[in-house]
């Protein structure tokens, strides 16, 4: 009876502390010098723990995996952009003043800092008359130069050609798109949708709500359309202009 006892006793021990626990039982009144060792175990314990750490970490990977990259690349056009006091059109007017030409992109970008940390800037690549190209980065907080370099490039004349007639420009195509959202880049697609030969100007915006959108604006006659390139799966049906080609 004493050993049941002590045995009952050790195992409520055992299981409410989620372990091992061993436990010397007698074998009677009739042989008190007689013990016999008997193992008591629980389920959970460490391992149980192991257990639900591993299933914690898991819950973690998949939320960061659901995440994905594009939202954090979304976070930072728009906060980039949140701290950009000079317009695209703006840095264009600044870096042709510095380098005379044709504006053929300007981008609102990362570079590093002299403190090692990445700063906003306004790349701007211009095209100057004697085939020229330049790349002015312009502060996005001032409007200051803060240097420019010269670029070598191999698409001059598909540029020139694709600019040949044309009645808007880098500044005026950011202008026309900036009532979609603040403008992150501008950009001459000499090439057209898949390489159809219809050029336009590419332009990036983002705003709050909708995020990035791309969009395209005519050579000729500065219509806005969706960018249907980019995100063929996007809707920009709330856009009265959406619909329509760009100029021929």
């Amino acid at each position: 009876m004493k050993r049941n006892i002590v045995i009952a006793a050790v195992t409520a021990a055992a299981l409410i502390g989620g372990g091992t626990a061993t436990a010397l039982a007698t074998t009677g009144d009739d042989d008190p010098g007689t013990t016999r060792q008997s193992d008591v175990r629980a389920s959970g314990g460490d391992d149980a723990d192991d257990r639900a750490g591993d299933d914690a970490d898991d819950r973690d990977d998949s939320r960061d995996d659901d995440r994905g990259d594009d939202g954090g690349d979304d976070r930072d056009d728009a906060a980039r952009a949140s701290t950009a006091k000079v317009t695209a059109a703006e840095a264009v007017a600044a870096a042709l003043r510095e380098a005379p030409g044709t504006a053929v992109s300007a981008e609102l970008d990362d570079e590093d800092g002299d403190d090692d940390r990445e700063r906003a800037v306004w790349e701007v690549d211009v095209l100057a008359g004697d085939g020229t190209w330049h790349s002015v980065r312009i502060d996005p907080g001032t409007g200051k130069v803060l240097g420019s370099e010269t670029d070598d490039e191999d698409d001059t004349d598909e540029v020139r050609a694709a600019l040949k007639g044309s009645s808007v420009d880098a500044a005026e195509a950011a202008k026309a798109a900036a009532a979609r959202g603040t403008v992150t880049s501008v950009e001459l697609d000499e090439d057209g949708y898949y390489g159809d030969g219809k050029a336009a100007w590419e332009v990036e915006t983002v705003s709050s709500g909708k995020g990035e959108q791309d969009w395209r604006v005519g050579l000729k006659s500065g219509e806005v359309t969706a960018d249907r390139s980019h995100h063929s799966g996007s809707d920009h049906s709330d856009d009265s202009d959406d619909s329509g080609s760009d100029d021929d």
